[in-house]
C-alpha cells in the first residue's frame, strides 16, 4: 500500500482538522499523547494511588460494603507491611497477570500461522468472497461473537482487523478500531450465550433475594435483549467506522516496519494446494474437538455436565486451543507451500513474534502492578459503593434512575474493569432498590450490562488496552494512549447513548428480555 502522508497542520498522529468533532478528538489525542509513555504512566498512577491511600487511610468512612456489611476502609499502601507485601509479591503479581499468559501463548500459534503465509492465504480467500461494503459489519459481528470464547477476541480478532483492512486497501487503524469496538464495546451484545450470563445472573439473584428469598432467575434472562443488541452495535459500529473514524484517519501516515507489514498477494498453484490441505487439517481438528465435547461424560465438561461454565475444562482450554488451531495448520501450510523447510523455521517464526511483543511485556509489568495495588487499596470499592448510594438517595423516577444506573456503571467502569467485581458491589444496592419501585432484577441487570460494555474501550485501566496500543503501533509508530482513546471515544459515546435509548424502547414495546424474564416486580 502507498504510504499516506500526514497533514502537517494536524495534531500528533496526523489527523486532519475540520469540524468541531474532529477538533475535539484532535485535542484529546494531542493531550493524551503528551502524557508519559504508557508504562511510565502506570508507574506514576501507582505512586499516586500509594499517596492517596496513605492520606485516606486515617479517614473513617461510614460506607458499608454491600457483601460483608462492614465499613469500607482504605488500606495504607505505604505502610511497612504493605510495602513488604508489594516487594515480596512483585514477581507473582506480574506472572499472574491474566492477560499476559493469554496473549503470549496465543501469539505463539498465531505467529507461526502468519509467518508461514497461512493467514495471508486465508485472508486472500476471505477478501475474494466478501463484498467491500460488507467488510466492516462482518468484522464487527465476528468481534462481538468472539468474546464467547473468553478473551480470544483481544488476541485474535483485533489484530486481524488491522490486517484485513490493510489488505483491502483501507486504513489498518480503522480495522483495529472496529474490531476493538465489537470485542470490548459490544461485550454484552451477543446472540451466543457465554459464561458471563450465569456469572452475572448469580450476583443478581443473590441481591434480589435480599428482598424476596424465593426469587429465582434464569441464567439467560437477558438473552433476547443481548441478541437484539448485537444488531444495534453492529450497525452503529459500521456507521461510525466508515463515516467517522476512517475519514478522520485518511491523512495518518502508515509508517510501520515494511518487513512486519502483512502483505496480501495472489496465491500461486502450490500455495493454493497448501491452503486446501491446511484448512482440511484445521477442519478435521475442529470436528475431532466437537466429537470430544458432545458426550455428556466428556472430560471437557464440568461436574454438572456444562460446557460453557467458567469451571469447565473446555472454557479453561480456550487459549491452548487457539494456539493449536493456528500452529498446526500454520506448520502444515509452511511445509506444503515451501515457506518452512526445517523445524528451526517454525521456532524462528515464534521467536520473531515474541520479539514484537517485547514492548507489551514491559507495559504489562507496570500495568499488572498498578491494577493490583489499586484493587488492594479499596479505593475502587469505595468509589463504586458511594456512587451507588448517592444515586439511590436521589430517589429519582424509575426510568431516570435506570438511565442513571447506566451512566454510573459506565463511569465506574473507567476505574474497576472487571464486570463481575463491579456487579458484585453494585447489585446489592441497585437490585433491591429498584425492586421496591416495581422494576424486575432482569431489567436492572440489562441496564448494568449496557453501562458496563460501553466504556470498556476508552479506559487505559482495561488490562488489554495496552495490547491494542501495540497493535496500532505496528502500523503507526507514534500511536499512544491519546490516539487510541480519541479513536474509540466516538464508539463509546454513541454506544452509551443509543444503546440506552434502545433499552428504553425495547422495554416500552414489552419485548421479552430473555428466558423467564420480566420487567416488573412482583
Amino acid at each position: 500500500m502507498e504510504n499516506i502522508q500526514a497533514n502537517p497542520d494536524s495534531g500528533n498522529g496526523g489527523v486532519a482538522k475540520g469540524g468541531w468533532i474532529n477538533r475535539a478528538l484532535n485535542f484529546i489525542e494531542v493531550v493524551g499523547n503528551r502524557l508519559p509513555d504508557p508504562a511510565v504512566l502506570f508507574l506514576v498512577l501507582m505512586v499516586f494511588i500509594w499517596v492517596l491511600s496513605w492520606l485516606l487511610s486515617g479517614v473513617t468512612f461510614e460506607t458499608l460494603h454491600p457483601a460483608t456489611g462492614e465499613a469500607i476502609q482504605v488500606t495504607n499502601l505505604l505502610s511497612g507491611s504493605e510495602m513488604a507485601r508489594f516487594l515480596s509479591g512483585m514477581v507473582t503479581t506480574f506472572t499472574g497477570f491474566a492477560p499476559l499468559g493469554v496473549v503470549l501463548v496465543a501469539m505463539l500459534g498465531v505467529g507461526v500461522a502468519e509467518h508461514s503465509g497461512f493467514i495471508n492465504a486465508v485472508l486472500k480467500k476471505l477478501l475474494a468472497v466478501t463484498p467491500q461494503m460488507l467488510l466492516t459489519p462482518m468484522l464487527i459481528l465476528v468481534a462481538i461473537v468472539s468474546h464467547t470464547a473468553v478473551d480470544a477476541g483481544y488476541v485474535l480478532v483485533i489484530p486481524l482487523g488491522g490486517v484485513i483492512f490493510y489488505a483491502a486497501g483501507r486504513h489498518p487503524l480503522a480495522g483495529i478500531a472496529a474490531a476493538f469496538a465489537g470485542v470490548s464495546g459490544g461485550f454484552s451484545a451477543n446472540f451466543v450465550p457465554s459464561a458471563i450470563d450465569p456469572l452475572l445472573q448469580g450476583f443478581t439473584q443473590t441481591a434480589a433475594q435480599i428482598v424476596d428469598p424465593e426469587v429465582q432467575l434464569n441464567p439467560l434472562n437477558n438473552w433476547f435483549f443481548t441478541s437484539a443488541s448485537c444488531l444495534v452495535i453492529t450497525l452503529l459500529g459500521w456507521w461510525l467506522t466508515d463515516k467517522v473514524i476512517e475519514p478522520r484517519l485518511k491523512n495518518v501516515a502508515i509508517d510501520g516496519d515494511a518487513d512486519d507489514m502483512p502483505a496480501i498477494r495472489e496465491l500461486g498453484a502450490r500455495e493454493k494446494k497448501a491452503l486446501y490441505l491446511s484448512v482440511a487439517v484445521m477442519v478435521a481438528g475442529i470436528v475431532g474437538l466437537v466429537a470430544w465435547m458432545l458426550p455428556e461424560t466428556s472430560a471437557l465438561r464440568d461436574a454438572q455436565g456444562q460446557l460453557a461454565s467458567f469451571t469447565a475444562p473446555a472454557m479453561k482450554s480456550i487459549v491452548p486451543l487457539i494456539f493449536l488451531l493456528f500452529i498446526i495448520p500454520g506448520v502444515v501450510f509452511g511445509y506444503a507451500a515451501g515457506t518452512f523447510h526445517k523445524s528451526k523455521d517454525v521456532i524462528d517464526a515464534m521467536s520473531k513474534t515474541m520479539g514484537s511483543m517485547a514492548y507489551y511485556i514491559v507495559m504489562a509489568f507496570f500495568c499488572a502492578l498498578f491494577i493490583s495495588e489499586f484493587a488492594r487499596s479499596g479505593l475502587g470499592t469505595l468509589l463504586s459503593v458511594e456512587g451507588g448510594n448517592l444515586l439511590a438517595a436521589m430517589n429519582l423516577p424509575g426510568p431516570v434512575t435506570l438511565m442513571g444506573i447506566i451512566l454510573l456503571v459506565g463511569f465506574v467502569n473507567l476505574f474497576v474493569g472487571s464486570a463481575s467485581a463491579k456487579w458484585a458491589l453494585l447489585a446489592p444496592i441497585f437490585v433491591p432498590m429498584l425492586m421496591q419501585i416495581g422494576f424486575s432484577p432482569d431489567l436492572t441487570q440489562a441496564a448494568y450490562r449496557v453501562g458496563d460494555s460501553s466504556t470498556n474501550i476508552i479506559t487505559p485501566l482495561m488490562p488489554y488496552f495496552p495490547l491494542v496500543v501495540v497493535y496500532c503501533q505496528r502500523y503507526v509508530k507514534s500511536t499512544g494512549i491519546g490516539t487510541l482513546v480519541s479513536m474509540m471515544l466516538p464508539y463509546s459515546l454513541v454506544f452509551l447513548i443509543c444503546w440506552s435509548v434502545f433499552l428504553v424502547a425495547y422495554w416500552s414495546l414489552g419485548i421479552p428480555l430473555g428466558l423467564q424474564a420480566s420487567y416488573t416486580y412482583p
